[in-house]
Formats: C-alpha cells, sequence, structure tokens
C-alpha cells in the first residue's frame, strides 16, 4: 500500500500510528495522520499553520475533542480507519494529477483537507486553510524550491538532524571519517565505498554529519550537506529523463554528499549514467564481495569509487 510513499510521508504513518496508540484508540484517525505530518515536516506546518503555536492549539483541540483512553502498546498492529484510508486514497489522486509517481507529505495535507468532514479537515479550515489555496500555493512556488523538496521527499538531511542534536555517534570514528574526508575531497575516485557492518557504516556517516554540523571539517565542506537516501525510491523517479535531470542537477549542485542507502547493484546503475561528470559525491556500504562484483571489475565505476574497510565490531 505504501510503495509509492516517500521516506517523510512513511514516517508520518508511524508517528500517527504513534499517537493513536497514546490516545488509547483502536484505530489510526485522520487526526492522527494531522498530527503525523505536522511532527514531520515542520517545514510545512511552519508554511501554512504559521507559529509554533498555532500547531500546538491543534494537538490541544484534538486532546479535548477525543475521549481518555488507555495507552496502547506500539507493538500491536493498529489499523487505519475508513476516513484514513479515503485520506490516503485523496493524496495519492492529489500525486497522480501533478503527475508525480510518489506521494509526499504536500500529497497528505491536500488529501486531509479534501476529506473535508474529518476533524483533522475541520482544524485545518478553523485556520484559514483550503484545498484549493494549499494547491495552488503549491504549484506557484514549485518552480523555486522544486529540486530541494524533491531530494527532500527521498532524503534524510543527517546534517540538520545533527545540528538539532539528534545524533549522537561516538567520536571513535574519527580515523575513519578523516578517511572520508581526505576521499571526498579528491577530484577523482571521491566516493568512498564503506565495507564492512551496515551498522558501522551508519555511525561513522552519523559522526562525520556531526563534523560537518559543528564545522569540524576543512572549510570547503562547512556550508555542504549530508543526506541519507533511499536508493529504491530515488531509482523509480530516474526512470523519467526530466526528472532524473532535476534530481541530479539538485544532488550535484547543491554541495551535497549523498548516502546511499541500499543494494550496491541499484546505486551503481543510478551512478553510471553520471559517473563521467566526477563531481556527483556519494557514501555507500557494502560487502567485499559485492565491491569486487560491481564495482571494482567496472572501468567505468572503478575511477570514481574508493573502498574504506571498517574494522570489526561488537
Amino acid at each position: 500500500m505504501f510503495e509509492r510513499f516517500t521516506e517523510k510521508a512513511r514516517r508520518v504513518i508511524f508517528f500517527a500510528r504513534y499517537e493513536a496508540s497514546q490516545f488509547g484508540t483502536s484505530y489510526i484517525e485522520a487526526e492522527h495522520l494531522l498530527l503525523g505530518l505536522v511532527r514531520e515536516d515542520k517545514a510545512l506546518a511552519n508554511r501554512f499553520l504559521g507559529s509554533h503555536a498555532a500547531i500546538e492549539s491543534i494537538r490541544k483541540q484534538i486532546e479535548a475533542h477525543t475521549p481518555p483512553g488507555e495507552k496502547i502498546p506500539t507493538s500491536v498492529d493498529m489499523p487505519l480507519s475508513h476516513e484514513s484510508k479515503r485520506v490516503l486514497a485523496y493524496a495519492s489522486e492529489e500525486s497522480e494529477r501533478l503527475g508525480h509517481s510518489y506521494i509526499g507529505t504536500d500529497h497528505l495535507l491536500l488529501g486531509l483537507l479534501r476529506d473535508e468532514k474529518s476533524y483533522a479537515a475541520e482544524l485545518l479550515r478553523e485556520r484559514g486553510l483550503t484545498a484549493g489555496d494549499v494547491r495552488e500555493e503549491l504549484a506557484q512556488s514549485a518552480a523555486g524550491d522544486q529540486q530541494d523538496r524533491s531530494l527532500l521527499e527521498f532524503a534524510r538531511d543527517l546534517t540538520q538532524a545533527a545540528s538539532e542534536g539528534k545524533l549522537n555517534p561516538p567520536s571513535d570514528w574519527d580515523p575513519i571519517v578523516n578517511r572520508l574526508i581526505d576521499i571526498l575531497w579528491r577530484r577523482s575516485k571521491n566516493s568512498p565505498v564503506l565495507i564492512g557492518n551496515d551498522l558501522a557504516a551508519a555511525a561513522v556517516v552519523e559522526r562525520l554529519a556531526v563534523r560537518i554540523a559543528k564545522h569540524e571539517v576543512p572549510a570547503f565542506f562547512h556550508h555542504w550537506r549530508l543526506v541519507a537516501l533511499n536508493i529504491s525510491q530515488f531509482a523509480s523517479e530516474l526512470q523519467r529523463p526530466a526528472r532524473a535531470r532535476s534530481l541530479m542537477k539538485g544532488l550535484i549542485e547543491g554541495n551535497q554528499i549523498a548516502f546511499f542507502e541500499g543494494p550496491l547493484e541499484t546505486i551503481c546503475s543510478v551512478f553510471r549514467p553520471v559517473a563521467y561528470m566526477g563531481r556527483l559525491h556519494c557514501i555507500c556500504t557494502a560487502a567485499i564481495s559485492d565491491y569486487l562484483k560491481w564495482i571494482d571489475i567496472d572501468p567505468l565505476l572503478k575511477p570514481h569509487f574508493e573502498p574504506v574497510e571498517l574494522p570489526p565490531t561488537n
């Protein structure tokens, strides 16, 4: 059901399920989707709802509207209500209307507004929002921020998370991080492949994000951003040439380092068409057997990737 959902949209559902469990309800209702949306996409919430106080007032109204119930463990399966299913169906329609192959947080907001009988839609209307107005504003601003928001729909901004204190990887990884910095600084073979445990690789990348956020890197990287991309979703978006050019341009020209999460085979298929540019900085993880199979024997890819072995960890 959620195949077309972006990383951020899926997290909205995750947070909505959590909200429903805290309220002790048997289903994920539309108002829980709204709480999940304002929690996950703060930029979108601030854009259309304004102040932090306005966002907090939504929670207070939902708490007053919902009969108190006993909290339900998050491990218990929590189905979507019929109302929430309609919201997601409307979000899918909005995505198709805009010619998008994915369903993002913008589409979820429109879906909430279109289900006019829901309490969530009532709360949004009280704050002056209508589906038509939101749709029009999104269309007007699309040209200005399409590249950035498109990328963020498929990505987690690790540098921002580090700036907000959400990442706390151990500094023990600094020797490996220093090696990554040296590689990323190069003109060739400037995309590291972390060989070893995936959890260790994630810790190394998070440590790099923390150091970029704190400017504990060469000045060249002070204004760079490290984003984690779901390679499967990203690859599906590259099927359309115009879309591919837009996304790749956003990565290459946006001072961004992409941490690709997913199979190395898929990463190589994405990278190969633009490998000649030598301008796309990325980090990926792989077993040594996959590196030898997909990169080491490929004359186009090998000049751009540098293997970095991670030490064994407990």
